[in-house]
């Protein structure tokens, strides 16, 4: 049995949950004049980019059976 697609939910499951920044929620720090959170938010989103396109190389389709035998 193959946990990649198990493995892969989990990555999801904690992409979703960092990227909400309740941890940053009325923190108004700055960093260059920036508020963190958009730094936060700015990083994130490439973070986020890379998980998609390792997935998208490696798992696009982890999980889906196809019905027709092929």
């Amino acid at each position: 049995m193959s946990y990649e697609k198990y493995i892969w939910a989990a990555t999801t499951a904690v992409l979703i949950a960092l990227s909400v920044l309740w941890f940053l929620w009325g923190d108004a720090r700055t960093f260059v004049g920036v508020p963190l959170w958009i730094w936060w938010h700015t990083v994130w989103m490439f973070v986020a980019s890379a998980v998609f396109y390792v997935f998208g190389k490696r798992a696009w389709g982890v999980g889906v059976n196809r019905g027709d035998g092929g």
